[in-house]
């Protein structure tokens, strides 16, 4: 009998990501949180759904970004509500960008919701994403603005939820 020995190897898929959370939600606090955010979590949390929003899982003494940065990455979901000002909180825009990486990196789904705001808003920086970046563009450099600017316009292209006319 011969032996099925090979040289060559199969390459193994990557291994299940350990996700602590089923999803993370990005939002505007001031615009959301107690409003739509809130009822969101509520409801996901109703049906068993593991999720992550600031103000309920950030541990009181820890550095909040590189908590939020962890709970990003370990979540299957990132649900993003566009908001008005959600553009104008450069906090918002450090976290959708981490959500792109882990999109573009582990595969991360995503689903956006746009309240209040119409997509092309989101992906052309117009409306009040453009009065957002132009106060950002006097304190942050070129290159952080870029990122930012490509995030929106990247996850604009998803396919998510509108409120209008709801």
């Amino acid at each position: 009998m011969a032996s099925a020995s090979s040289s060559t190897s199969i390459p193994l898929p990557p291994p299940p990501r350990s996700c602590t959370y089923h999803v993370f939600l990005s939002f505007r606090g001031e615009d959301t949180r107690t409003g739509f955010t809130g009822h969101l979590y509520a409801a996901l949390n109703r049906k068993g759904i593991t999720t992550y929003k600031d103000d309920q899982n950030l541990r009181k003494g820890h550095v909040i970004s590189k908590e939020l940065l962890k709970a990003i990455e370990e979540s299957m979901f990132a649900v993003i509500v566009f908001s008005p000002d959600y553009a104008s909180s450069s906090w918002c825009l450090d976290e959708l960008q981490k959500i792109m990486e882990c999109n573009n990196k582990v595969g991360q789904q995503i689903v956006p919701v746009f309240y209040d705001v119409e997509p092309c808003d989101v992906r052309h920086q117009i409306g009040t994403f453009h009065e957002a970046f132009k106060k950002h563009e006097q304190r942050h450099n070129r290159e952080k603005i870029k990122r930012w600017r490509d995030a929106l316009t990247q996850v604009a292209t998803h396919s998510g939820w509108t409120s209008k006319n709801q």
